[in-house]
């Protein structure tokens, strides 16, 4: 009897820490990639009937779910329609965040939400408090139905009047697109992605509106919504990322378009209007979206370059976004200028921040900066390819953007499983794995002498 005691204890301890919010995020997030690899691992999932599916769905379910959009075969030929309909289901499963998605289905269906699940679904949606949860949750849903409804709409009617689709095509093009650039994933129904499209403002504009509207973050979208234009009532986080947002679009289209203007591989062959229009592009697809209407295997190496930090960075928190987010980014600088001024006290729009949040944005940041120099070390020990292109991969990895130079498909499955790993632990989050693999957390209940190292 007391050994079964034993058992049973050890059992729901086991359970326990399993079932943690912040375990339960990760773990969700595996399950759904292994059934949606499952799925595509199909044969009416794939157009051939290539006996080597296993690699190609793995890292397809995984670059879906984590909506990155890399890929190793062309998502327009290698899979079927139903094929695609799987992977655009598990880039709305994987935007909108399957434990929130789970959360609001128990709520539809109960009525109420147990304290476990509303842990959860503050893990993922980064809610304040309990009580924002359930009204979150509905408002989320809701922004993602009427943005992707809107931006679909508008793309089906492109198609079909100008590109000569038929209603059936057009409208599954619209849907696929429309959903994908909301949730930053960047997977295109066309070989070149956006490439034939560079010149067409009613699809580059529309793809841009959704993708920055997806990576502003719902806490500043539903802020917005409530607060409007009225800039006294914004939060601290709704004017870091939206200031954050405008500021680097403005940056990465202008550097885009000074270093790529004139370049015969890129810009140069297009129209002023063309320019414009695709170096708008270039400041927007990088911020993780994953499109591209260029070849950035054929961009400068200084594009390259500003492509890396725009994507490292990424969108806002609680988005569809990866990256480290704007507001570390910021509240990192505001820290840094702080310091140099010589404040003791790091203040944003006449607010304190606290010692806690700077600490966890830089917890954040180096352990981005971490997992980018694994990975790119990984890469470089395991393909020929050269620094800047592996660096420009596990960036695009790791922050969920999917943007490439043209060499995901020729890395051998060992490297394909090093940006894999970039993939999901950018899209759950360094801090959120960091918490997951920690077996328990102890206050501390005392405080050691202090001592001040030699610092710089």
């Amino acid at each position: 009897m007391e050994l079964r005691a034993g058992y049973e204890k050890k059992k729901s301890g086991i359970w326990a820490l399993l079932l943690h919010p912040v375990r339960s995020v990760p773990l969700a997030f595996l399950g759904v990639i292994l059934l949606g690899a499952g799925l595509l691992m199909l044969p009416a999932s794939r157009t051939g009937s290539s006996a080597d599916a296993l690699m190609p769905a793995l890292f397809t379910a995984v670059s879906a779910v984590c909506v990155t959009g890399l890929i190793t075969v062309d998502t327009a030929t290698f899979w079927t329609p139903f094929g695609q309909g799987v992977i655009v289901v598990l880039i709305q499963v994987g935007g909108f965040g399957i434990m929130t998605l789970a959360t609001l289905l128990a709520l539809l269906v109960r009525k109420s939400l147990s304290l476990r699940n509303q842990l959860v679904a503050q893990s993922e949606t980064h809610t304040l408090n309990f009580g924002d949860v359930r009204a979150v949750l509905f408002r989320v849903a809701g922004i993602m139905a009427v943005v992707e409804a809107g931006i679909a709409v508008i793309l089906t009617i492109r198609f079909r009047t100008v590109y000569d689709d038929n209603l059936a095509t057009a409208l599954w093009h619209g849907v696929f697109h429309s959903i994908s650039a909301f949730n930053n994933a960047g997977f295109a129904l066309y070989s070149e992605s956006l490439v034939s499209f560079a010149e067409d403002p009613w699809i580059i504009i529309p793809i841009c509106a959704a993708v920055i509207a997806g990576g502003l973050g719902f806490p500043v979208i539903i802020a917005l919504f409530r607060d409007g234009l009225r800039i006294r009532t914004w939060t601290v986080h709704t004017r870091l990322t939206v200031y954050g947002t405008v500021l680097l679009l403005a940056i990465g289209t202008l550097m885009f378009a000074a270093f790529e203007w004139n370049r015969q591989e890129t810009l140069g062959p297009l129209s002023l209007g063309g320019k414009i229009l695709t170096s708008l592009a270039g400041g927007v697809f990088p911020r993780t979206a994953g499109f591209n209407s260029i070849d950035y295997g054929a961009a400068s190496s200084e594009t390259l370059m500003v492509t890396d930090v725009l994507m490292f960075i990424g969108g806002g928190s609680a988005s569809t976004a990866g990256g480290i987010k704007i507001a570390t980014f910021l509240v990192l600088g505001f820290a840094i200028w702080n310091e140099i001024r010589g404040r003791e006290n790091v203040t944003i729009a006449h607010r304190s921040i606290s010692a806690s949040v700077q600490r966890q944005a830089l917890s954040v940041a180096l352990l981005g900066v971490a997992a980018v120099m694994v990975g790119t070390l990984l890469l470089l020990m395991l393909t020929n390819h050269g620094l800047e292109r592996v660096l420009f991969e596990s960036i695009s990895a790791f922050a969920t953007v999917g943007l490439s130079t043209g060499i995901t498909p020729s890395l051998p499955d060992s490297a394909q499983w090093v940006l894999m790993g970039l993939m999901f632990t950018g899209r759950i989050g360094t801090i959120t794995v960091a918490s997951a693999v920690a077996l328990s957390s102890r206050p501390q209940l005392y405080r050691l002498p202090e001592e001040r190292p030699i610092i710089g």
